[in-house]
């Protein structure tokens, strides 16, 4: 496909041909959920979660400076799209809390961050959907929309169909683009998404799906050659994620929320197998949550997500974890 080469608008206008019944039933009456532009800059207003913990965030990562195990490699999963949407925000129409993702890749021979590479997020919205995928539902045994939740896909995914992941690709069954994202890493090796925190659907925990693109550049076609070298997933402490339980659109999943002690495919690993430091307020994490994580690379490897749950088993002790969350 051919992208400019600057940030790609959303696609929010073809996102609203969602049926508004269920868009109202996900926001509910006294909803504190924001949406679109409004999520993707509530956090930065907020003093105690937005560009200070950002900084923050950037500052304990630089000053860490110790060598890391390789992060876990882990399934690529079915509703992968290589659409290569250069954007920083990817909310579109979503609504939810807030959510910051402070990401930073380095080698983990050398431990020197890996400049232009190329991070990629995906993952569901607060009821469990994808995009793309929205007449999959969320697996919640909730009634279909009576409407067609989108248009039929008018143009497939660039290359060949993704491989393994749980059952192999689905087919997409519309052109919806929200919570997507791909952008390019700055000299310290870090790139910041603004998003909507995930919600959760049948069989799995919250988590968000990454890839690390090395070795090609971003040219007006996208993400032009090089390879893909790290496939993962990240994961949100328990604590947090009972915490938005109750909050709209959140309140309206009915689909049976997984824990990640019960989850089959996180590894367990804390920190090298995705689990994300988190930074909100507890009394109101409705203000918004910052996630951050640095993932350790071979750049030169070819990782595609063609795995069993879990990765490679670790060859040795994990490193550390930090503490999988903090408030003030």
């Amino acid at each position: 496909m051919t992208n400019p080469l600057h940030e790609e608008p959303d696609n929010a206008v073809v996102s609203r041909l969602l049926p508004r019944r269920r868009m109202l039933a996900l926001g509910g009456a006294g909803a504190v959920a924001l949406t679109g532009l409004g999520a993707a800059h509530a956090l930065a207003r907020d003093a105690s979660t937005g560009a200070d913990a950002v900084a923050r965030a950037k500052a304990a990562a630089l000053a860490a400076g110790a060598c890391m195990e390789l992060t876990t490699e882990q399934m690529e999963g079915p509703y992968y799209l290589d659409y290569e949407l250069f954007r920083a925000n990817v909310v579109e129409d979503r609504t939810g809390i807030p959510l910051l993702l402070v990401l930073r890749v380095v080698d983990a021979a050398t431990c020197a961050p890996i400049r232009d590479s190329a991070i990629e997020i995906w993952h569901c919205d607060a009821s469990g959907v994808y995009s793309g995928y929205t007449e999959n539902g969320n697996g919640g045994g909730g009634t279909p929309p009576t409407e067609p939740p989108g248009t039929p896909p008018t143009d497939a995914p660039t290359g060949p169909p993704p491989g393994g992941g749980g059952g192999g690709h689905a087919t997409p069954t519309d052109d919806l683009t929200w919570l997507r994202g791909i952008q390019m890493t700055d000299r310290h090796g870090f790139v910041t998404f603004r998003t909507v925190f995930p919600g959760w659907y049948a069989g799995r925990a919250v988590h968000v799906h990454t890839k690390v693109h090395t070795g090609g550049t971003r040219t007006a076609d996208g993400y032009t050659g090089g390879r893909t070298c790290h496939t993962g997933q990240f994961y949100f402490a328990e604590e947090t994620v009972k915490a938005t339980e109750t909050i709209a659109p959140y309140a309206a999943n009915t689909a049976t929320r997984v824990t990640l002690d019960q989850d089959g495919i996180y590894p367990g690993t804390g920190t090298r197998g995705g689990l994300l430091e988190l930074v909100h307020d507890r009394r109101h994490i409705e203000r918004g949550v910052v996630g951050h994580i640095t993932m350790a690379v071979d750049p030169e490897a070819t990782n595609d997500g063609d795995l069993p749950p879990g990765g490679p088993a670790p060859t040795a002790s994990p490193s550390p974890s930090p503490s999988p969350s903090s408030g003030t």
